[in-house]
């Protein structure tokens, strides 16, 4: 296994442990809000899990294509469209029966609730923000399963297996390597949000 690809091994474990949570069914639809690192990996772990239908949501062009590439079925831009009634309509206006949240804000955390059916499962994966408001009235009523996870030591072999043979493919999101000796440089712009970099890879 490369290093570049081992350095992963942590990341991959974030969404499998997620998709673990909640083990979704093969006819299931899923969407992801969220096409960074995190979420272009649990749209691959979905892929692998054998579930057909995946949705991507994001507000980047750039990052919704490398989500198609990483074998989402549709790609949602956020920012032209009312969320819940996207994939209503994608779902026949059932709404999908699960929503991975992977960015951590109050307001994709409120459109990933409204958006799956009625007893549907969210699971929380992104935590940029400590706290956020909840429609709870949509949650208690629709009956939404709200899950929280975290990344798991308990997956990192299956993590390190897949890896060698391919299943999760981490090159296409592994933006810049680069020798310890260029490390600096690189923080500025991973800082200042640079969309074009996914992932960086600082070798030794």
């Amino acid at each position: 296994l490369p290093f570049e690809r081992a350095a992963l091994t942590e990341a991959v474990s974030i969404p499998m442990h997620a998709v673990n949570r909640c083990i979704p069914a093969a006819d299931d639809t899923a969407i992801v809000v969220g096409a960074g690192m995190i979420g272009l990996l649990t749209i691959q772990v979905l892929k692998a899990r054998g579930v057909g239908t995946i949705v991507a949501v994001d507000v980047d062009a750039r990052k919704l294509e490398l989500a198609r590439r990483m074998g989402a079925s549709r790609a949602v831009d956020a920012t032209v469209v009312d969320l819940p009634a996207a994939v209503a309509e994608l779902t026949r206006g059932r709404g999908p029966d699960v929503a991975f949240e992977v960015v951590g804000h109050g307001d994709t955390v409120a459109s990933a609730i409204r958006s799956v059916r009625k007893g549907g499962t969210v699971v929380l994966i992104g935590n940029l923000s400590p706290t956020v408001e909840l429609p709870l009235q949509s949650a208690v009523t629709r009956e939404i399963a709200v899950l929280g996870s975290c990344g798991s030591n308990v997956e990192i072999p299956e993590c390190i297996d897949w890896l060698a043979r391919g299943v999760i493919d981490v090159d296409p999101i592994i933006s810049v390597k680069a020798p310890l000796e260029a490390a600096p440089e690189l923080f500025a712009p991973l800082y200042d949000g640079d969309r074009s970099l996914v992932k960086v890879i600082i070798g030794p």
